[in-house]
């Protein structure tokens, strides 16, 4: 083919990007592109943006620094805003291309965005590429595998499943695609990222992902030297044992973020776990991190497997719809419960956009079991909110919590007495986060 377009989505990497490669072997000429959707900052349903401010800032990091990588290669990202099926489809006529190539994403609405540019005449050619292990490498076929994550872990370490290699860095870019940008408006070169990324912004003291810190950026090259300097440090030694903490910085991995916005894939993450194995020895805690990789793909699986009905009101289950109420889930989105430990989470979710696993968990028990509200509101404030949200853990733990998903039993409920009394004895984390953080964190972009 001759003309071809890359369509980067939540892969904005250029290692381990198999789709990317694809791109490079079969077009002559390639326009790189990238669109940011102009329904971001619409109001959902519950009525607040899509994404705010901390997805926006961390996201346009990324694209900053994609657009960078590329320039290292004499290569050019083009930026498109508003519809991305518009905005790819009004580019390949102005460049006279007919093949989209971009990474396979199994949420209904790219899967309607891929059928779309189809629709339109294009030949999208899309890779799956977001997962640590390959659907074609599992012991059982998807639509077959076990509802239970237990079950899941057990048949494929069981079966001794590995992930494929990382594949490397395309070796060639073709030539790039002349763009005449006023036929294809709006999209234009991604030069004016520069100063998107670099607008201030700034969280507050104690954020556990401070990603306006040049180590915590949202580019796959931060990515990278984050990957290397943990895996280089005795921190997953001790993983297992400091997980569930509250805030800090080294409690955990920190891997979410990139690994949400794809500026990292996981088998180059596990890529490192096993080279930092291979040096100091394996034991329960470098374990734990390749099972949490797992937890991840169990969700990615899932969502191949079970489609649209995950995104229902009644998830796989048979319960009815859930209630709502209004007025407690607009306090619960504020810290404003009345609970000092789920407030203190609620309010570091909106200032640093970011919530430790375990608190994760409380908030939303406590939205659903506690303030009888509907499970999706949570997972669209968290949609809204985290920095490293991911469509298909967000969704699968969102069901978990609610006993609309995969688990047999009827709900996760958390007692959050007894969560705070186990997690935060001493009241530090509730006295980080009180009131002094109730407003979101300033920025100016």
């Amino acid at each position: 083919m001759q003309n071809a377009i890359y369509w980067f989505r939540n892969d904005l990497r250029l290692a381990d990007n198999p789709a990317l490669t694809d791109a490079c072997g079969q077009a002559e000429r390639l326009a790189l592109l990238v669109v940011v959707p102009d329904d971001e900052r619409r109001s959902t349903r519950w009525g607040f943006e899509r994404m705010g401010p901390h997805r926006r800032h961390f996201r346009d990091q990324a694209l900053a620094g994609l657009a960078r990588a590329l320039a290292a290669l004499d290569r050019e990202l083009l930026v498109g805003a508003g519809d991305p099926v518009e905005t790819v489809t009004r580019l390949a006529r102005a460049i006279g291309a007919t093949d989209v190539f971009c990474e396979a994403i199994a949420a209904p609405e790219e899967l309607a965005q891929c059928a779309a540019l189809r629709a339109a005449g294009l030949q999208v050619h899309e890779r799956w590429q977001s997962s640590l292990l390959d659907p074609a490498d599992l012991p059982f076929r998807v639509d077959q595998m076990p509802r239970v994550f237990t079950a899941f872990r057990q048949a494929v370490e069981g079966a001794r499943t590995e992930p494929r290699p990382p594949a490397a860095t395309p070796s060639r870019f073709p030539m790039p695609v002349e763009v005449a940008v006023e036929v294809a408006a709006p999209v234009s070169p991604a030069r004016a990222l520069a100063s998107v990324a670099s607008a201030t912004m700034v969280l507050p003291d104690g954020a556990s992902f401070p990603f306006t810190d040049p180590d915590f950026n949202g580019s796959e090259q931060v990515a990278l030297a984050h990957l290397s300097r943990y895996f280089d440090s005795a921190a997953p030694r001790h993983y297992k044992q400091t997980r569930n903490a509250l805030s800090g910085v080294n409690y955990s991995t920190k891997f979410s973020p990139w690994l949400a916005i794809g500026a990292v894939s996981p088998r180059t993450v596990y890529g490192s776990l096993q080279a930092h194995e291979s040096r100091l020895g394996a034991n329960d805690s470098t374990y734990w991190i390749g099972f949490e990789l797992l937890w991840r793909d169990f969700f990615r699986f899932a969502t191949l497997q079970h489609g649209a009905r995950l995104f229902h009101a009644s998830g796989l289950s048979r319960l009815p719809p859930p209630r709502h109420d209004t007025d407690a889930f607009r306090r619960w989105c504020a810290g404003a419960t009345g609970h000092a430990l789920v407030d203190a989470g609620m309010r570091e979710l909106v200032t640093s956009g970011y919530l430790s696993n375990r608190l994760r968990q409380v908030v939303a028990s406590y939205l659903i079991h506690e303030l009888d509200c509907d499970w999706r509101a949570g997972a669209a404030w968290f949609e809204s909110r985290l920095v490293d949200f991911d469509v298909y853990s967000n969704q699968g733990n969102w069901l978990y919590l609610a006993g609309r998903g995969a688990d047999p039993r009827q709900g996760r409920r958390f007692n959050p007495d007894k969560q705070a009394a186990t997690y935060d004895p001493d009241g530090t984390y509730r006295s980080l986060w009180g009131a002094r953080h109730h407003h979101p964190a300033s920025s100016r972009e």
